[in-house]
Formats: structure tokens, sequence, C-alpha cells
């Protein structure tokens, strides 16, 4: 087949799915409204469910919930009807997902929910069906063509499901007020835990912070700052505040008489950049990267006093990058 192309094809799929999804966004009302008022007073756990690609987007949409706060999880529709409805209870909330609303297997999922007063929302594009009449909410998907041309195959209908299903969890994270360190609890490992680490899971402790006093002979504080390896050492007034830090740099300006010098005559004062233990590292990462000047170690404070110290290796390792 010479003359085809895949471009085109590709271009007019997108198109119609991103076409589809505007009409989707405009035409958001009060049925979100009450979707959402109903999963954010829900007590037990949020089900979705779904058969055929309905239940592949519905298995989605519960990790995307499970992830992200809300615990959900996935009932197979023809499997509930063989004792799997056990897993439904009647603090939970049920999210059913079918595009004609008449899926056959849904029947027990729908009649269940309707005996014992489970809350139901249909995401489905006939509000007459089954699903959509025996539902207490319903988000009817936009009307629009499959992005097919012959085969009515699910394509703008399961982007439409995907979509709507990821706006629920959204606006109920948003309510709920669920911030990024809530986000990373459920994603400790792999590139999002680590971009979501704080400060303070990565810093080094007291013991190894290298800290003297501001009256410190040098002779002393280089001693401290050979002992840590830190290449820096701070320096404390008598109420233990950082007031300043004692750097390479620093060392090499003073390099005449430093012996005769105190730390807290050679200290840089402040210093410029510190951290506290709540920060994201990734925030950590790029205030040691923002010149001037860049920096491979940070102290770590709380209320003015050292309580850790970060050095860019420990960012590097955790894979803040």
């Amino acid at each position: 087949m010479t003359d085809f192309d895949a471009i085109a094809v590709g271009r007019r799929v997108l198109t119609a799915e991103a076409e589809a999804l505007t009409v989707q966004a405009a035409g958001l009302g009060a049925p979100f409204i009450a979707a959402v008022d109903r999963l954010f007073s829900a007590k037990g756990r949020i089900v979705c469910t779904g058969m055929g690609k309905s239940g592949h987007v519905a298995r989605k949409i519960a990790a995307t919930f499970a992830s992200t706060g809300s615990p959900a999880f996935f009932v197979h529709p023809a499997e509930a009807s063989h004792g799997d409805l056990g897993m439904i209870g009647q603090e939970d909330v049920i999210i059913a997902l079918s595009k004609s609303g008449e899926v056959r297997e849904l029947a027990d999922v729908i009649a269940y929910a309707t005996r014992f007063s489970i809350p139901l929302i249909a995401l489905t594009a006939d509000p007459s069906s089954a699903l959509g009449q025996a539902a207490d909410v319903v988000l009817q998907l936009a009307a629009a063509d499959e992005a097919t041309s012959e085969v009515n195959a699910p394509t703008t209908s399961t982007t439409l499901q995907l979509a709507l299903g990821d706006a629920l969890a959204v606006a109920l994270l948003e309510r709920r007020g669920f911030k990024p360190q809530d986000f990373r609890v459920f994603h400790p490992g792999g590139k999002i835990g680590a971009m979501l680490s704080t400060v303070g899971d990565l810093m080094h402790g007291l013991g190894e912070l290298p800290l003297v006093a501001a009256a410190t002979p040098m002779e002393e504080a280089l001693l401290v700052m050979t002992e840590k390896r830190w290449g820096i050492v701070g320096v404390t007034d008598a109420q233990g505040r950082l007031t300043g830090a004692v750097t390479d740099g620093d060392l090499r300006r003073h390099i005449t008489g430093l012996m005769s010098h105190t730390a807290g005559e050679v200290m840089t004062p402040g210093p410029k950049k510190t951290v506290p233990p709540t920060m994201l590292a990734s925030e950590a990462l790029a205030l040691m990267s923002d010149p001037p000047p860049a920096v491979t170690v940070l102290f770590v404070v709380e209320a003015g006093t050292p309580v850790g110290i970060l050095h860019i290796h420990d960012l590097l390792r955790a894979g803040v990058m």
C-alpha cells in the first residue's frame, strides 16, 4: 500500500480525540461536582469496574486514585458475579465504566449497589441505559465518533473515560489538600520517590556536622574540617546558631598568617545558602546549582541552628537529578 500515509492517520486520530476532550471539558457541570462530593464523603474505598477496554481504563483509574491518597481497587465484573462482590463494602463508592451502559457482566454489580445502597457513579455515553438509570451520578461521555474510520473500536470513548478518571482523581486530591510529601508516601521507589525525597531524608545528622565556635583557633578548626571531610566547617555563636562557614576559598584568602586567626575571623558570614530539613531534595539540588555561587555542600538549619549537612553526592546517590 504505497499510498498509505501513517502520519496523516495518526494526526487524524489525535485531532479527533483532542476535539472530543475539548467538548468533554466544556460540558462538565453539576454531575461532576456531585461525583467529587460522593468520592470525598465516602468512608470506604473507591471501587472501579468495567468490562473489556473499559475495564483496562478502570484499572488505571483505580491506580491513579490509590497513588494520590484515595484507597481504590479494581473489581472485574465477571469475577464479581462469582464471589468478588464480597470485596465491596457498604461504605465504598463504585465507579462503573461502559460506553453503552448495557454490558451484561455489570448487571450483578449494579444490582448489588442498588440492594445495599452503595453509591454508584457511571461513566457512560447513554444516561438512559441500564447503568445510567441505576447510577446515583452519571458522567456522560461527550458525543463523539470513535477515531477509527470503519472499524468501531473503542478509541475516543476510552480516551474520554481515562481523562474523566484523571479529572476526578485530581479534583479529589486537591479538595483533600494532598501534597507532594503525601504523594511520596505512595511512591517510595524510582524517580518519583527520589524527586519527592526531603532534605531530612538524605542529610547527615548531628554526629557528622563540622562545627566550631567563632573563637576557635584556625589550627583546631582545620582539624575538625579535615576529620569530617566535607571541605567546610560551620561557625556557631554561643546559642549554637550558625553564623558563618569556613570554606577552601576562605583558607586561600587568609593563607598569610592563617594560623594566627580564629574561625570567626576567617569565616564567610552567613552562609548564604542553607536549607530546612523539610525542603524537597530536588529544590535543594536546584539551590546548589544556582549561582552565585554554586556549591556542593549545604548546612541544614532549623530556627537558625544547624541540624544536618547535605552533600551533592547524597542527591546523586538517591537519584535526584
